[in-house]
């Protein structure tokens, strides 16, 4: 992205629309009171405590399933032609773990060849099984996220855990607020996190899939960690 680039004005846009989507416009307008006035030039800060009102107020005027409907829906995205080989497999094959592999062997060669990571910070990540395939678990898929790419030398070497958590995070307004242990969003935020695996496996399998957080640095763990749910899905696919 050109450094022109805002990502807070991008996001903001996107949770507008996807609230006004959900629930509608009257509502989308009460959460984003405000939001006019932020941008990645604003204050950090201001920032965080603009997004906390917001998805407080958000949580407030909505229930459980449409606040995490539209979070979900806010994420970033893998491009559809990065997906489509591993759709392609799905499409011929109807196996899950054949699909799984495949993307487990092609995520090892873009962390070694793309961010040029050392073979040991390479092993690490695979021994604890991050990244972009997942673990399958039944009808389960159970995804912890790496390292912001940035920092991922970074989170390996960093003993103490508050800044190990910062180092960690990929959004960028919680990695600000996680320099301060004082200061958190509430949890329903990180749907938006899960987003991204909703998005690579409906794009998949071609069927809805439901997302459940299991672990994220915001509230205290070491990483973030998703369930996603397969539906419709025989054990043996």
């Amino acid at each position: 992205m050109s450094e022109s680039f805002d990502f807070d004005k991008y996001w903001i846009g996107k949770l507008a629309k996807e609230i006004s989507e959900e629930v509608g416009e009257n509502i989308a307008n009460e959460v984003l009171e405000g939001s006019d006035i932020i941008s990645q030039k604003s204050h950090r800060n201001d920032v965080f405590e603009w997004s906390d009102k917001a998805i407080r107020k958000l949580e407030s005027l909505t229930n459980d399933e449409e606040i995490k409907e539209i979070l979900l829906s806010c994420a970033c995205h893998q491009s559809p032609e990065a997906l489509q080989p591993y759709k392609d497999l799905y499409v011929d094959t109807e196996n899950i773990d054949l699909v799984i592999q495949k993307m487990q062997k092609d995520f090892e060669v873009f962390i070694k060849d793309a961010l040029k990571l050392e073979d040991k910070y390479v092993q690490e990540i695979v021994v604890r099984k991050m990244g972009f395939a997942g673990v399958r678990a039944g009808n389960k898929i159970i995804a912890t996220k790496i390292p912001k790419s940035s920092f991922i030398k970074e989170w390996f070497e960093e003993t103490d855990p508050t800044k190990k958590r910062a180092l960690f995070c990929h959004c960028p307004r919680i990695r600000d607020a996680l320099k301060d242990k004082e200061k958190i969003l509430p949890k329903s935020y990180c749907y938006c996190g899960g987003g991204y695996y909703k998005n690579i496996w409906e794009t998949i399998l071609q069927k809805p899939v439901e997302i459940e957080i299991l672990e994220t640095v915001m509230h205290g763990d070491e990483v973030c960690k998703f369930a996603i749910q397969l539906s419709d899905l025989n054990e043996s696919s």
